[in-house]
């Protein structure tokens, strides 16, 4: 035998963080306890699983139907056992280990690692953030439009999703897509519920229902925070026995009025270096208290700066483009030849309807004759701005109105309840990840609705341990007191898991003549493992 042939090297990289936390959680032990193993097998259901979510975090965009090459040169005894082989990952296994999930409950699954990384973890649950997305897919989903039955579904459904046409948030109307409703914590970002809905679902139809369902499973008193989709009167009456808060649609008259007419108030000098330190120095507030819906609430009425500049910037575009606009308008019915009163008016209207802030008015309407001598009218007109709707805009400028259901006793500080909504990108931070081009959406497709759901269900999955580790490191790196160096070399207290993983590239598992070691273990890459859980560890060490 050569000398070559007695070295092997297999990556390990940052596989070994993703395994780790894994492990930590207990996810491959929750789906064997869920369906089971069968001492035929080589390799368990729940090791498939760790194999899915390894591979999901990845970052190297290989697609499911190239998924035993993935571990073609990785450590894969390392990551998933002794004598498991590439091949035991084939598409079949993959499929069949899937469609188990499926028929188990999707739901179910995901509650009770929620549930175990809540316990183990300690994750604040005091707020919740609430936000859906959609994701297009490619190819043929037919299905029987006559079995449809979507007015009386319960919010968990025992039927596959539909892949519609709806509204897209990636901006591809052209393409069938689903939706994923996603709640996570504010602490740490970790999805705590997910639920993928038809394509063409309205979230103000769902969203109370997501909510009661959520706190059925997790029951936690946390107070949701949702956008304007929620606020209507048939979720709030639905949600009245839960605690939230949320955004006020401008379409309600109520809202309306209270952001025309009232002032919101000074900051006083006291209160200016505290708003300071919240980092809210640009935003000025004033409390109403409001019954609507039958539920009797707070509505904080805000006024940003930077978004009030923003607006009036967009107001002042918007009056000049309509002021090119107009002009052309102006001309074309100036010098239109009309055979009646009325089709010159009805004209003018068409036109009004186009414009927002400016108006096209009649002066005259002059009865003369055509070259043939025909009875003709002409129109001569004027432009005139809307100064009521101008002025209606500029006091609406950098506004927006949050309500909430905790009052007097429960009532929470303004500044609370500001913050607390600003956090709610927490949601959209999770969709970007799941979004991402390296990651395994970008081959998103499988041949059935139900395999959709099973797919985002197992991404969802890997945002948690994304955001987990995330979290922890951060937390931990905080009690220690001491950072590591980000991208560009500056010391950081906050670093994004990604970097973490792109720090532990090129670490090799080498078995030489039948000795198994870990090359490429730096100084630093040893303090990073010691501020990851102890199962990470494991792997390197």
């Amino acid at each position: 035998m050569s000398y070559l042939e007695e070295i092997q090297v297999k990556n390990l990289d940052h596989l070994g963080i993703v395994a780790g936390l894994i492990d930590e959680i207990g996810i491959v032990k929750i789906i064997n306890n869920k369906l089971g193993i069968d001492v035929r097998e080589k390799i368990s259901a729940g090791t498939v699983v760790k194999s899915i979510l390894i591979n999901g975090l990845g970052f190297v965009s290989r697609p499911l139907y190239l998924f035993s090459q993935f571990f073609q040169d990785k450590a894969i005894e390392k990551l998933l056992g002794e004598r498991i082989k590439p091949d035991y990952l084939n598409d079949d296994k993959i499929g069949r280990v899937m469609d188990e999930l499926y028929k188990y409950g999707l739901n179910d699954i995901f509650i009770e690692v929620v549930l175990e990384v809540i316990k183990k973890f300690k994750i604040d649950l005091k707020y919740s953030h609430l936000d859906p997305t959609s994701f297009h897919l490619d190819g043929e989903y037919k299905r029987e439009e006559d079995k449809e039955k979507q007015e009386e579904e319960k919010i968990i459904k025992e039927r596959p999703i539909f892949i519609k046409k709806g509204y897209s948030r990636d901006h591809r109307p052209d393409l069938k897509q689903c939706v994923l409703d996603l709640i996570t914590s504010q602490d740490g970002d970790i999805p705590l519920f997910v639920r993928v809905g038809d394509g063409n679902e309205s979230d103000k139809a769902v969203f109370g229902k997501v909510l009661v369902e959520f706190k059925k499973q997790i029951k936690f008193d946390s107070i949701m925070v949702c956008d304007s989709a929620l606020y209507g009167q048939e979720n709030l009456q639905l949600i009245q026995h839960l605690k939230w808060i949320t955004r006020v649609p401008m379409t309600i008259k109520k809202a309306k009025e209270l952001v025309q007419n009232i002032e919101v108030e000074e900051v006083k000098d006291e209160d200016k270096e505290k708003r300071s330190d919240l980092n809210l120095e640009s935003y000025t507030w004033k409390e109403e208290i409001v019954t609507y819906g039958g539920i009797k609430q707070t509505w904080l009425i805000v006024l940003s700066e930077k978004r009030q500049k923003s607006d009036l910037e967009k107001l002042e575009k918007q009056l000049s483009q309509e002021e090119k606009k107009s002009q052309k308008f102006l001309k074309e019915i100036q010098s239109e030849e009309f055979e009646h009163p009325q089709a010159a008016r009805y004209k003018l209207k068409a036109i009004n309807k186009k414009l927002r802030l400016l108006e096209i008015k009649e002066v005259e309407l002059i009865e003369t004759y055509s070259k043939k001598k025909e009875k003709i009218y002409k129109m001569i007109s004027l432009i005139i701005k809307k100064d009521e709707e101008i002025s209606r805009k500029t006091k609406e400028a950098g506004k927006f109105i949050l309500a909430t259901n905790l009052v007097e006793e429960n009532k929470l500080e303004a500044s609370e309840i500001l913050i607390t909504y600003k956090n709610q990108q927490s949601t959209e931070r999770g969709f970007r990840f799941l979004k991402d081009p390296l990651f395994f959406t970008d081959s998103f497709f499988v041949e059935k609705p139900e395999r959709i759901e099973t797919m985002l269900f197992l991404m969802s999955l890997c945002l948690l341990i994304y955001n987990l580790g995330q979290r922890e490191l951060r937390n931990c790196l905080k009690r220690v007191k001491k950072g590591i160096n980000n991208q560009v070399g500056k010391v950081t207290l906050r670093p994004t898991l990604r970097w973490i993983f792109q720090c532990f590239q090129g670490i090799h598992y080498v078995i030489l003549n039948g000795v198994k070691q870990i090359v490429n273990l730096t100084g630093e890459r040893r303090f990073i493992l010691s501020l990851l859980p102890a199962s990470c560890e494991r792997y390197y060490l």
